[in-house]
């Protein structure tokens, strides 16, 4: 091997550089987002069904949609939850399932159901994804424009600009309502013309067309014919003659018998900004979008529209600055992990050359790492940029090992030529490998784990994977042949005189190893039983959680006012919370909806949510900054249920069904007794400590005002059911007749009854009916009004009714919670027809910690037999093994002492920890003799050889995850967790693998057999 390296040196330097280039060139090209690009096995069927009560909305439309959808292919469980004519079907999937097939079968089984359902009946199906979120968000408000004009802006002048710019999979316009004429019909008009609001309607329409009849050829020309009868405007409407029923009193125009006047959709929502009405406009990113040029690209459209002036922009979401945040925390990383490195190498070796070489290999590593990268299809995201992050330190670590190794030959036999030089890198050829499959071998199992874990840390693995992989060739061929001919034997001489800081640590090494090996079995039993027994109490008291926090600079209120409060009454008491909001010194802007939602889902105009952007720089914590604005709402604003989420706890939770941390599902066929038991039980878990924002699910949709025909009195007036229903459903609602084109809009035109007889609910059985033979009667003639209160949503899992008790927690961990909860809960005493079930991410997140107990498992396992291959001995093995998971307890104790939870990025550093633990022992036992007895002076011999470079990776390791592990920079809170298991693992491994190592390999050497050969 040092022939060929030699031979072709050459081609080596024009290979890193054209690897280096060509990753460079990569890295500009990778696209950015916040997240992997993960197939989400959930596909969400939203229906419409008009205005209908709930119970009648479940029985005719959701049950036989669950029915049809659950034969879909490749579902695994079904979630409905119903309303006042509307319903929302969730079908989950395998992870790894092909999720736009998926689609497609959810879109085909809809299909064929629609003929079966009630007319009038709308579905639309969509994947979960992240898209349904918006990358970036902008309010439009103004002193001057009214509402309906800035919507217009937005749809007319922002929608085209935006929906052309490259990655952007959709623009949505929250606010006002479409425009619309408004056409209020006199009924008193009516009855003297004998004709309904169902005859205006017809006339509107037939009044207002264009049509084509046909072709002419005449004296070389070609004509089309069109019959044109073209509303324009509002004095057209009004001059639409409108003719009286048989008998009546001849022709009349609509604007005799109507107001016309501009108006828009109605509406049940409400959308502001900082306190004014405003229009949102969201942007939506494709799967494989760029979330930072996007973001980039649409201020950059913003700014060349040049909005009117009196136009303010307020951007209250933008999803870049925690990418940059991330990428940031990388940045920081390398850029630490090349200065420190070199300050080590230069503190122990006292050479400038060494340091250029390591703070020239690093960048070019990851370079051609983001060249994979961009190869195989992968993004820049919080976990792709973790990896990179963690990877700086074993990557700096390959290359101080080679290094240290040709310097200590040069200090020994005095080598200088290049020749001698690449000979002392070869003999690190083999430990080098092992050492680095070693940490490569711990991340195979992740590619046998599903869900948000497993699509999470393969990204994060495949990223490690790449960089050691690049970093073994590196270290194996590009240094020594760097270094060989650069190295000078000053630099020998230099090492040498850095011996006065080496030396006092040998002589205190030698010391303390004398005591420990004297009595080898002793020693091994005390420290590990030590470390055992520690890290089991650790274990045991250490809060757990799932994912981990980070400060996001902004999060979601969620909000419900009094069921079935209108929406005046609620946007009142929702302007008592926008003073609280305001108050707050921490935000920056926020946004508000009311009867929709930032990302879609059924919601009533008695609830919403709000997006608060936080200030940059130094503030509050977000968490303190949520706990206290919880607070002042409960508070000053009683009567209002609110929920805090971070936006992407939000996502995560939405996209894998399990929005809140707790939910206690209760399952039966008694409807009173579900209803009991969630009550009761949302009293009782209230109260536990670090509880907060508990919700019984008893969900009430709003009242109802029934109207109840009667068939024989209707039938003496020659009208039924469906023709009074048509005739109050004009008069209530409203019917769009036509379209009037306006530019490039396309304006409806509806017909409805007076204000006062519509919102006046003393006044709907005094609403005017039309008999076929032109005559007038009031709708309390055939009808009975009544006021039903109470309209609950009805939620189905799997075709069973069910009740979900849900909550979220504040300054409490969520095993510790969970395992209270499940105490709490079991005391009562609920009727043995209600069963119990956990989910919400308490499931998903014991489902996460089974997945990555198996992957430790797995690593323990792959990491003997490694190092059985390499050595061949089982003692040897052993030891290792048990250095190992003495290493995995400091990390528990670790986590323990900073209050960190164990959660799966907390996991999965613990599984890190099994690889880097390996490469540190496997480096000790390379310096072993095997052709010797293993004995006391043995081992201090190679462990005097390993106490430079263990000391050198350990430190280099460390201090290049600091950045991470202490949480500097804003995008760095999702790998806090496993960079801190990892910081404490090498704290830990350094004298484990010193001491207690050759401590066990010494106790069972007796025992040990001569190897063969």
């Amino acid at each position: 091997m040092t022939d060929v390296i030699s031979k072709h040196a050459r081609s080596i330097w024009l290979a890193v550089i054209l690897l280096t280039l060509a990753g460079v060139v990569s890295a500009t090209r990778v696209p950015v987002g916040l997240f992997p690009n993960i197939d989400y096995p959930r596909v969400v069927v939203s229906v419409d069904a008009g205005d209908r009560d709930a119970a009648q909305m479940e029985a005719e439309i959701t049950r036989p949609i669950e029915i049809g959808l659950r034969a879909v292919p490749g579902v695994t469980g079904v979630r409905s939850v119903t309303s006042r004519g509307s319903a929302e079907v969730a079908l989950n999937f395998q992870w790894g399932d092909d999720m736009v097939a998926a689609a497609q079968s959810t879109q085909g089984a809809l299909a064929t159901l629609l003929p079966t359902l009630p007319t009038g009946t709308r579905f639309n199906v969509r994947r979960s994804d992240p898209t349904i979120f918006p990358v970036t968000g902008f309010a439009l408000t103004s002193d001057s424009l009214s509402p309906e004009a800035l919507r217009t802006l937005a749809e007319l002048k922002i929608l085209p600009a935006l929906t052309s710019v490259e990655g952007v999979a959709g623009v949505d316009i929250l606010g006002s309502s479409p425009r619309e004429f408004a056409v209020e019909v006199d009924p008193s008009q009516l009855q003297s013309l004998g004709i309904s609001l169902s005859d205006v309607v017809a006339t509107l329409g037939k009044a207002n067309m264009v049509r084509g009849l046909g072709k002419i050829e005449d004296r070389h020309r070609l004509y089309l014919v069109l019959l044109e009868n073209r509303v324009a405007d509002a004095s057209d409407l009004a001059a639409v003659p409108v003719k009286a029923a048989a008998g009546g009193s001849g022709v009349v125009t609509l604007g005799q018998i109507a107001t016309i006047t501009p108006s828009t959709a109605p509406a049940f929502s409400r959308v502001t900004s900082d306190g004014k009405q405003a229009v949102l406009v969201n942007v939506r990113q494709a799967l494989k979008g760029d979330t930072v040029a996007i973001v980039r690209a649409v201020d950059a459209r913003l700014a060349a529209l040049r909005l009117p002036p009196s136009v303010k922009v307020t951007t209250f979401y933008d999803q870049s600055e925690l990418v940059v945040g991330a990428a940031n925390a990388v940045r920081d990383a390398i850029l630490m992990g090349a200065v420190l490195a070199g300050i080590v190498l230069f503190v122990f070796l006292r050479s400038g050359r060494l340091m250029v070489i390591t703070g020239l290999m690093l960048p070019a590593v990851l370079a051609a790492t983001c060249l994979l990268l961009f190869a195989l299809g992968m993004s820049f995201n919080m976990m792709t940029l973790g990896g990179m992050a963690a990877a700086v330190g074993l990557v700096v670590d390959d290359a101080v090992v080679m290094l240290e190794h040709m310097m200590r030959r040069m200090q020994e036999q005095r080598l200088s030529d290049p020749q001698s030089l690449l000979g002392a890198a070869a003999e690190m050829g083999m430990p080098l490998l092992g050492s680095t499959m070693a940490t490569i071998v711990v991340f195979l199992p992740l590619a046998f784990i599903s869900g948000v874990t497993g699509g999470f840390f393969q990204a994060l693995a495949v990223t490690m994977v790449a960089a050691l992989l690049i970093s073994l060739l590196f270290a194996r061929f590009v240094i020594p042949l760097v270094a060989a001919h650069w190295l000078r034997q000053k630099d020998a001489e230099s090492a040498d005189r850095a011996n006065a800081i080496l030396d006092p640590l040998l002589a205190r090494y030698g010391r303390a190893s004398a005591r420990a090996f004297g009595r080898p079995v002793l020693f091994a039993a005390v420290v590990g039983a030590l470390l055992a027994v520690s890290g089991y109490a650790a274990w045991r008291n250490v809060p757990s959680g799932f994912m981990p926090k980070m400060d996001e600079g902004g999060f979601v209120l969620d909000y419900k006012a009094q069921s079935g409060a209108s929406l005046e009454d609620t946007d009142a008491l929702l302007r008592r919370v926008e003073t609280i909001i305001s108050a707050t010194p921490e935000v920056a802007s926020y946004s508000r909806r009311t009867g929709i939602q930032l990302g879609g889902g059924l919601t009533e105009a008695d609830e919403g949510d709000y997006f608060i952007r936080l200030k940059g720089g130094s503030r509050r914590d977000i968490e303190a900054v949520m706990t206290g604005m919880r607070e002042k709402i409960a508070a000053e604003v009683p009567g209002l249920e609110v929920e805090l989420i971070q936006l992407m706890e939000d996502l995560i939770g939405d996209l894998t069904a399990v929005p809140q941390p707790i939910e206690v599902k209760l399952f039966g066929d008694d409807t009173a007794a579900l209803e009991a038991g969630a009550k009761t039980i949302g009293e009782r878990i209230g109260k536990i400590s670090g509880v907060v924002e508990v919700i019984d699910g008893l969900r009430v949709a709003g009242d109802a005002i029934s109207i109840a025909v009667d068939p024989g009195a209707a039938a003496q007036y020659g009208l039924d059911p469906d023709s009074i229903a048509a005739q109050l459903e004009t008069a209530i609602g409203g019917t769009a007749a036509t379209q009037v084109r306006i530019g490039a809009q396309l304006i409806d035109v509806r017909v409805r009854a007076p204000q006062d007889l519509r919102n006046d609910v003393a006044r709907i059985e005094n609403l005017p009916l039309v008999a076929p033979d032109g005559s007038s009667i009031r709708l309390a003639a055939v009808a009975t009004v009544s006021v039903q209160s109470g309209q609950k949503q009805l939620t189905r899992e799997n075709l069973a009714p069910y009740i979900a008790v849900t909550a979220r927690l504040e300054g409490r961990d969520l095993g510790s919670a969970m395992t209270e909860i499940q105490s709490a809960v079991g005391q009562l005493k609920l009727p043995t027809s209600v069963r119990v079930e956990y989910g919400g991410l308490y499931a998903e997140q014991q489902k996460s910690f089974a997945d990555l107990a198996l992957v430790f498992g797995a690593a323990l396992l792959l990491s003997a037999l490694l190092i059985t291959l390499l050595f061949e001995r089982a003692g040897w093995t052993a030891a290792a093994i048990a250095t190992v998971l003495l290493t995995a307890a400091a990390v528990m104790i670790g986590l323990w002492v900073m209050g960190i939870e164990l959660n799966i990025s907390a996991l999965m550093g613990l599984t890190m920890v099994v690889g880097m633990v390996a490469e540190l022992v496997i480096f000790f036992l390379a310096e072993i003799e095997r052709d010797k007895p293993i004995t006391a002076a043995l081992l201090l011999e190679a462990g005097k050889k390993r106490l430079r470079p263990i000391l050198m990776s350990a430190l280099i390791a460390v201090l290049t995850l600091a950045p991470l592990a202490l949480g500097l920079s804003r995008g760095a809170g999702l790998q806090q967790p496993l960079a801190t298991a990892i910081i404490f693992g090498l704290i830990a491994a350094v004298p484990l693998v010193l001491f207690f190592l050759p401590a066990v390999l010494l106790a069972l050497a007796p025992r040990e057999p001569a190897p063969a050969g």
